[in-house]
């Protein structure tokens, strides 16, 4: 049964109905921080939410206090009631694991109707118009800029923490929280994907908010293309993958100090975006290429992006412009 002790949902049989206030109902999936299970508020006139279930480090004094502070934050975000950010309801304790010295918390968030990822698959062809990539990708950038408002960087935007409502409306989700509860990640295909990391990341050098941007732009290249623009399997593949792509970047933009050199990879030259997203405006190309610069320093901020021409053109005049 939903919630038993035997699908993981709940740490004991007595928290079938975890607090008397949340009836767990059906798993719905498996992120990297977590477990979440659609859920009932009984205490809301049996409203749907989604319940995280996560893993947090206990020390003797209980929940660390980076912990604290990152929930805090959320809990502070949430009174923006940002309408591209998922909201927190709720926070609720679980059973103390000895064996793990770990605690069992909940997070109770609204419930969306699917994720990115899911919308696209069910998307029949030829695809989504230019017209409902232009909306979604600004409801994301919205959400981006808000978060980055805030000194706050997602770090793994995907198709899989962006939450898509049946009406249209987007959310970002699983911001926040992947510093703290990290150490629990499951090795899964969906966790491990390098698909949406910067190359600073997959170097291994500092980053900033620009990490989101590398990202968003990967997800808008996703959305013309229907399926995920650089797919490695490694870190080395993935560099090689972008470079394919967007071109080799020159020796003299290489970061120092890392472990992959600049020499280890073939020279490429830059594709035009086009060959790869034939559907793609001028506009839209101009915006991706922004978006998907190897300089973090070069790419543009989610603010910016917003007020792009890509926006603010409709699909007749990006028509009349590139004849």
């Amino acid at each position: 049964m939903p919630g038993s002790k035997s699908d993981g949902m709940f740490d004991h049989e007595n928290e079938i109905l975890l607090h008397n206030k949340y009836e767990g109902l059906d798993l719905i999936g498996n992120g990297s921080h977590g477990f979440v299970y659609k859920a009932r508020d009984l205490s809301n006139n049996g409203a749907t939410v989604a319940l995280k279930r996560i893993i947090v480090p206990s020390t003797e004094e209980g929940v660390p206090i980076s912990t604290l502070r990152e929930v805090a934050m959320l809990k502070q975000l949430d009174k923006y009631e940002h309408p591209h950010v998922v909201r927190l309801l709720d926070i609720c304790h679980g059973q103390r694991l000895e064996k793990e010295r770990s605690l069992a918390m909940y997070l109770v968030f609204e419930h969306m109707d699917q994720d990115l990822s899911r919308y696209l698959e069910r998307c029949p062809p030829p695809g989504l118009s230019e017209g409902k990539i232009k909306d979604l990708m600004f409801q994301i950038l919205s959400g981006v800029d808000f978060l980055h408002s805030h000194r706050i960087i997602h770090r793994d935007l995907k198709p899989q923490n962006i939450l898509v409502a049946n009406d249209g409306r987007v959310k970002l989700t699983d911001f926040g929280l992947a510093k703290t509860y990290d150490y629990e990640m499951r090795l899964t295909t969906v966790v491990v994907t390098l698909w949406y990391r910067s190359p600073e990341v997959l170097l291994g050098v500092p980053y900033a908010s620009s990490v989101d941007i590398w990202s968003c732009g990967c997800i808008m290249g996703e959305l013309y293309k229907g399926s995920p623009i650089f797919c490695g399997t490694s870190e080395g593949d993935q560099l090689d993958k972008i470079f394919k792509i967007m071109g080799t970047p020159t020796e003299c933009e290489w970061p120092e100090n890392v472990s992959l050199m600049w020499s280890s990879f073939e020279r490429h030259s830059k594709i035009p975006l086009q060959r790869i997203l034939p559907e793609i405006s001028l506009a839209g190309r101009s915006l991706l290429e922004e978006m998907l610069r190897f300089n973090p320093k070069q790419r543009i901020s989610a603010r910016l992006a917003m007020r792009h021409g890509f926006f603010s053109q409709s699909v007749d005049e990006e028509a009349n412009v590139s004849k």
